[in-house]
């Protein structure tokens, strides 16, 4: 069976490390992205099968990398899950209404996000 593709879009190294080893360990494929400039080309080169997204990235943030995402028709269907240290209160519903499967405000219960990710892939 084919492993999974997921991208991690982060700007913060030791998440990403910390992040990438966890999914590795549950036996997904990781690349990564560090600002929003990278974000779409990466996602378009490939071509998850779900992505991981901060919000406050270098060079845009990450509700335009949602917005870019979705309106590529090669990336539109492709789950994207918020991982984000801003504030839930005023981003998880914009988050929410701009196509993310899931919303999660760092540090991340790491059980809880993979539960999520599993979920938005169909393994659950």
């Amino acid at each position: 069976m084919e492993k999974k593709k997921l991208l991690i879009i982060e700007d913060d190294r030791d998440f990403v490390r910390l992040l990438a080893m966890s999914l590795r360990a549950n036996d997904y494929e990781v690349s990564i992205a560090s600002d929003a400039i990278a974000a779409i080309s990466e996602a378009l080169k490939q071509l998850p099968d779900l992505i991981l997204l901060d919000i406050g990235l270098p060079a845009g943030d990450g509700f335009l990398v949602m917005e870019r995402l979705k309106a590529q028709s090669l990336l539109a269907s492709i789950p994207v899950i918020v991982v984000s240290a801003r504030d839930p209160a005023a981003n998880r519903e914009r988050a929410l209404k701009g196509g993310a499967s899931a919303f999660f405000q760092k540090p991340a219960n790491n059980d809880e996000l993979m539960a999520a990710i599993k979920h938005a892939l169909g393994e659950a």
